[in-house]
């Protein structure tokens, strides 16, 4: 079988030797008989299985003990309900960074349970570039800032981010783990993993200690944070496949050298398709260079009706799931970890290709 390069934004693809581990083991995990997804998550066996994925994902980010790591049930969108409900209150206040459609979507689910300030936005500019950290304007009564540092439609990102005087609490779905950052400067991270870390369907919340156990009484217990702190992520059925393939591809990329590594590898990756894009003639990208996002690489054709055509011959070369999001159409190729520079590489001559025949 022939692997085909996906660009999907996620589920997106998963490293394939992973996936071979996976398959090998789907029916007699470890020689015990029965496959992973039969045994309870009670047990000793799925017990090892939590903790050692837990500890490599604390030793991949430089996590602390002075942050608790939470692995969720379904992705981001849920925590958007979470964090407002555990870190603010009815009178409380948090602030928002407007950077895009993930950052929207986290406004409006927390202004049903806080006073919401916003701390900057892009919208002016049509979410070409990433509010810088300076221009923030962060209420004095906020509980937290949240931000969304990687925007996984826009394709714009902020890479470096320093400590504020609230906690800072930021959505790093589409790009955890894929470069370094310094957790000591955030209260809390989350995520859905469906991009960078494993199947759909699990969650992560990484979360300052300090923060816990403050959570409005109507919160659900299942979505109060101290309580799954307490439980070690499950007070009830976790999503166990999807955290047992996590743990797959936290091993891979230790064995890839971690996360410096990878980062080096991701920078040269976006670097190389940036810079075909921006010689093109057919090809544009109008995120300002010091907020693109080296996950997500979004381009419009100058030839809009030539889009169809374009993805059609794409998914016949192999590959596949070039297509933007509705909310801004064009194209979009997401190269996350996973992504080999081979797929890169293909992509870069098949639109070599397509532009030099229809131009």
């Amino acid at each position: 079988m022939v692997r085909k390069f996906n660009f999907g934004a996620g589920p997106a693809t998963l490293p394939t030797s992973v996936l071979e581990e996976v398959r090998d083991e789907l029916l007699d995990w470890k020689e015990k008989g029965f496959s992973v997804m039969e045994i309870s998550h009670r047990s000793e066996e799925y017990g090892e299985i939590a903790t050692q994925a837990e500890k490599d994902f604390r030793d991949l980010l430089n996590i602390s003990d002075s942050y608790s790591v939470l692995f969720t049930h379904g992705g981001a969108t849920i925590h958007n309900a979470m964090i407002p409900l555990n870190l603010s209150s009815r009178d409380g206040e948090a602030s928002y960074v407007m950077s895009g459609y993930w950052a929207n979507a986290s406004i409006k689910e927390a202004k049903k349970y806080t006073k919401v300030n916003i701390a900057a936005s892009s919208e002016d500019k049509d979410f070409s570039f990433f509010p810088p950290q300076s221009s923030w304007k962060v209420s004095r009564n906020s509980d937290y800032i949240h931000i969304t540092p990687n925007e996984t439609i826009g394709g714009i990102s902020l890479r470096e981010v320093r400590k504020e005087a609230v906690p800072i609490v930021a959505d790093y779905s589409s790009s955890i783990l894929s470069e370094p950052i310094n957790v000591s400067s955030f209260g809390m991270l989350y995520g859905g993993a469906q991009k960078n870390i494993g199947p759909a369907g699990l969650g992560f919340a990484i979360i300052r200690r300090d923060l816990l156990g403050h959570a409005q009484e109507i919160t659900p217990t299942m979505l109060n944070y101290n309580s799954l702190d307490e439980s070690r992520s499950m007070y009830n059925t976790p999503p166990t496949f999807s955290w047992y393939v996590a743990g797959k591809v936290f091993k891979w990329l230790i064995r890839k050298g971690g996360v410096k590594a990878i980062g080096q590898i991701n920078q040269e990756k976006a670097m190389k398709l940036y810079n075909f894009i921006d010689k093109s003639e057919m090809y544009f990208n109008n995120i300002e260079k010091t907020s693109r996002s080296i996950m997500n690489i979004p381009f419009t054709l100058k030839k809009e009706e030539l889009n169809e055509r374009f993805l059609i011959d794409s998914t016949n070369q192999g590959l596949l799931a070039l297509k933007g999001h509705r909310s801004v159409g064009g194209m979009r190729a997401s190269i996350y970890n996973a992504m080999p520079e081979e797929g890169v590489d293909a992509l870069i001559e098949f639109m070599k290709l397509f532009e030099k025949e229809n131009l």
